[in-house]
């Protein structure tokens, strides 16, 4: 008896158990914390709403079409000679075409409102930020401020700002999932993304491109304060002793896990563009470890 009841009752439980995964899973592309990530949202549920108008009455019409027509079900009509509807095919190609006139419309024009390269609107001068993926760790220099961080992104809140991004290693892609869209970091190669925190908090940034073994621990924390936080941080960061110069970096550059927050006081002039032209100079002087264009020699490229 006891062991018929623990059936039934795991049969019962059984299918639920993959809701278990769910747990798992991070909600942040659909709680934005940006104008950016809003506008992403906005296009995913649209996009979303859209095809449901052909997959919801699909799966209803599949469901009762075998019911009704179970072999059981003798009052159903049976019409074997039957071959064409004016009235279904007009169903079934109108209503796909308006959808897919109408999510082309909705794709062109948040591509182009959505552009990564395209600065936001606002009264306020962007933040510059260089990104530089690193196995497996992210490096964020701030050039007018004189400062550097790994792991830890520190931005105003409503204002703007503006990356510069590109990789030291393999390619990754940088994402901050409550802020917005992705971006993919390559070496050698520089692209750009502008986003915007509207609310205060600490969001998690990860890569969100396979990149070694180290990628899972590959994240960090986007901290997003008022004028007067950010201020502080940058004062806290120029009063670290730590100097990203050109011995700074090699260490650095070496692959690692699990890396803390760290800040650097001091930046070497053009660090970003030494790290982005180093791959060309080495190509050029066909040469596995040379001098970067400013003369500062940077660090041997692991296997």
């Amino acid at each position: 008896m006891i062991r018929s009841t623990s059936r039934a009752l795991a049969a019962r439980i059984l299918p639920l158990t993959p809701l278990l995964l769910l747990g798992g899973c991070s909600w942040d592309l659909f709680d934005p914390a940006g104008a950016i990530a809003v506008e992403n949202l906005h296009t995913t549920l649209w996009a979303t709403a859209l095809m449901l108008i052909v997959v919801i009455p699909v799966i209803v019409m599949t469901l009762a079409f075998a019911w009704r027509y179970r072999s059981s079900n003798t009052a159903a009509d049976y019409a074997p000679e039957w071959s064409h509807s004016n009235r279904i095919e007009v169903v079934i190609w109108v209503v796909p075409a308006l959808i897919v006139l109408s999510l082309a419309v909705i794709c062109y024009r948040t591509t182009h409102d959505l552009d990564p390269y395209r600065p936001i609107a606002s009264s306020q001068k962007p933040l510059e930020v260089q990104v530089v993926a690193l196995d497996w760790k992210w490096l964020f220099i701030y050039p007018e401020q004189g400062v550097a961080s790994v792991n830890e992104l520190a931005m105003p809140v409503d204002r703007p700002v503006h990356f510069t991004i590109t990789s030291d290693g393999v390619m990754n892609s940088f994402f901050i999932p409550k802020l917005g869209t992705q971006v993919y970091a390559m070496a050698g190669m520089q692209t750009q993304l502008s986003l915007i925190a509207n609310k205060a908090g600490t969001y998690k940034g990860i890569s969100a491109n396979f990149s070694g073994d180290g990628f899972a621990d590959m994240g960090f924390e986007a901290k997003a304060t008022d004028q007067q936080g950010f201020d502080a941080w940058v004062k806290q960061a120029k009063a670290s002793s730590a100097s990203l110069d050109a011995g700074g970096y090699a260490a650095l550059a070496q692959q690692s896990h699990h890396d803390p927050v760290r800040v650097y006081g001091n930046v070497a002039p053009q660090m970003f563009q030494t790290v982005l032209t180093k791959d060309m100079n080495h190509a050029a002087a066909g040469q596995p470890q040379a001098a970067d264009m400013n003369g500062m020699p940077m660090p041997a490229k692991q296997d």
